[in-house]
């Protein structure tokens, strides 16, 4: 059985921890765009500029808190949908009210 020291986990919250900050990034920009989509003169170019921005950000940053370890991409990814689930429910709640 493959034990984990405590310097092992640590790495893992701090990846954890990464991956909730690339999706609060990711979601908010993502959300702010497809809000500006009725007022702006050129859709396509908002949509296109706003995922270049975000894959610009998201997947250099994945890469360099993976490391060459597999198990700290998981650790960032389970962060980024533990956010994606976060804000889906608070930016629902509050366009509901």
């Amino acid at each position: 059985m493959n034990e984990y020291s405590s310097s092992q986990v640590f790495v893992l919250v701090l990846a954890f921890g990464a991956g909730l900050a690339l999706g609060a990034f990711y979601f908010t920009v993502l959300w702010r765009t497809v809000r500006q989509l009725p007022e702006t003169r050129s859709p396509v170019r908002l949509m296109l500029g706003g995922f270049v921005l975000r894959m610009a950000v998201v997947l250099p940053v994945f890469y360099f808190v993976m490391g060459g370890h597999w198990e700290r991409l998981t650790a960032a990814f389970c962060g980024f949908i533990a956010m994606r689930i976060i804000l889906t429910r608070y930016l629902g709640q509050k366009e509901t009210a």
